[in-house]
């Protein structure tokens, strides 16, 4: 039976994506090959239990969810983490993938939403993206900017432009917390006009920066 490093795996609201605010079981897989300056969950690179599939399908159940997202870290890192979201959809649950965009996605589940991101030259990893992950998208999937200043934004507004990804997938554009005004990444979507979800991250807002819950 295959098995998972897990950091954790707990019942919250969802904090980001268009699923924001629904009640959801998060699955957080242990370790990241990236090391970006923002990052909110380095207690997840190192550490973590061993745990088999089915192990980790009896704690999701328990909670007795509808949505469920596999998190890190970046999941993907860890090869069984492709049978743990099939197996996650073939138990009935509306599935996403949170992954940083630098591992290929080919191989996902069809039925699992990608909430990808595309990192930005402010995050300090913008070499690590998988540009072949572009073509790979669905129109359920989602690419997320987590933008760090003007220059992210700017840049940001070219990549969605030449890629044409609205008309791919929904678009995000998160601000950084602590680094990009929140409020001033708004007024900048409005007077551009740009087909994008502004998103912040709501579980930070009702309970602090603690652990991404």
């Amino acid at each position: 039976m295959a098995q998972l490093r897990i950091t954790e795996i707990f019942y919250s609201l969802q904090g980001e994506s268009n699923t924001v605010g629904l009640p959801t079981v998060f699955v957080r897989l242990t370790g990241c090959p990236l090391r970006c300056g923002y990052c909110d969950t380095t207690y997840a690179f190192k550490g973590g239990e061993w745990l088999d599939q089915e192990a980790v399908l009896a704690q999701v159940a328990a909670y007795r969810p509808q949505y469920v997202t596999v998190t890190g870290g970046e999941p993907l890192a860890q090869e069984a983490c492709l049978g743990l979201l099939t197996a996650l959809c073939d138990s009935g649950y509306m599935v996403s993938l949170e992954t940083s965009g630098a591992m290929s996605i080919a191989q996902v589940d069809p039925r699992v939403v990608n909430v990808m991101d595309l990192k930005t030259p402010g995050s300090g990893e913008m070499m690590k993206n998988l540009w072949a992950n572009i073509e790979r998208l669905k129109p359920s999937d989602q690419v997320k900017f987590v933008i760090c200043d003007e220059a992210d934004y700017r840049w940001s507004c070219e990549q969605v432009d030449k890629e044409q990804l609205a008309d791919r997938c929904e678009v995000l554009f998160s601000p950084a917390l602590g680094l990009q005004d929140a409020t001033e990444l708004a007024e900048w979507i409005l007077r551009d006009r740009l087909s994008v979800r502004f998103q912040i991250q709501l579980h930070k807002y009702l309970w602090g920066d603690v652990s991404g819950k």
